[in-house]
């Protein structure tokens, strides 16, 4: 059986990459819209993409839309592969379990 990706499996880190692995176009969300998908504050948001981003699994593209910052974050091919393993080992513990 394979094993979940350590990153990955944290419950915020989980919601934040399948956020970013749901969009059909690979430009990624801004900050604002992953945080209100996600549930999660600033800060604990902040921190989890700093985690994902030093696995390689997120890019983070920090601009100016007007006087006004905006950060998009987007998932990287690495961690799209990563995500798609996590969910196939989720997939095989489902299909392993008795169906009584």
């Amino acid at each position: 059986m394979a094993e979940f990706d350590d990153i990955i499996h944290q419950p915020q880190r989980l919601r934040i990459m399948a956020a970013l692995t749901a969009l059909p176009d690979p430009q990624g969300l801004d900050f604002t819209r992953l945080k209100k998908l996600t549930g999660a504050t600033d800060g604990n948001l902040g921190a989890h993409i700093e985690t994902l981003a030093k696995a390689g699994y997120v890019t983070v593209v920090k601009a100016f839309v007007g006087k006004k910052p905006q950060t998009t974050v987007a998932a990287t091919a690495t961690g799209r592969g990563a995500f798609a393993r996590h969910v196939a080992t989720l997939r095989e513990i489902i299909a392993a379990q008795p169906t009584d």
